[in-house]
């Protein structure tokens, strides 16, 4: 499979693991790390369609940026949640597997075999 796209954490246990399965696998994904290269707003809007989730569900709510953005407030918007993960990448959550027209995220780190399997 081509076209593999893993959003990456070096630091993470979980995604260093995502890493190794893909590897283990012979595949070789584009590595990106995120904390390094962030994501901007578009670009999150289009992983959050193919992973199919909200943006509240992207988010790392153990992070300290989340409660010191007071990011649980319900009535934040989906482009202020946005907005928050782009200005603030370690809000999102880790490793995230993605094709042309697919993500998941790897947690457990099995779940990026559903994308290449």
């Amino acid at each position: 499979m081509t076209d593999l796209t893993l959003y990456h954490n070096p630091r993470c246990s979980k995604s260093r693991g995502a890493l190794q399965l893909l590897e283990a696998r012979g595949m070789t994904p584009n590595v990106v790390r995120y904390l390094e290269t962030p994501l901007d707003a578009a670009q999150l809007q289009a992983l959050l369609g193919k992973l199919n989730i909200s943006a509240r569900q992207l988010l790392r709510t153990g992070e300290d940026e989340y409660k010191t953005l007071n990011l649980a407030d319900a009535s934040l918007s989906e482009a202020q949640l946005i907005a928050a993960i782009a200005a603030h990448p370690k809000l999102m959550e880790r490793p995230i597997l993605e094709t042309a027209d697919k993500a998941v995220i790897g947690r457990p780190p099995e779940n990026i075999l559903e994308l290449v399997s």
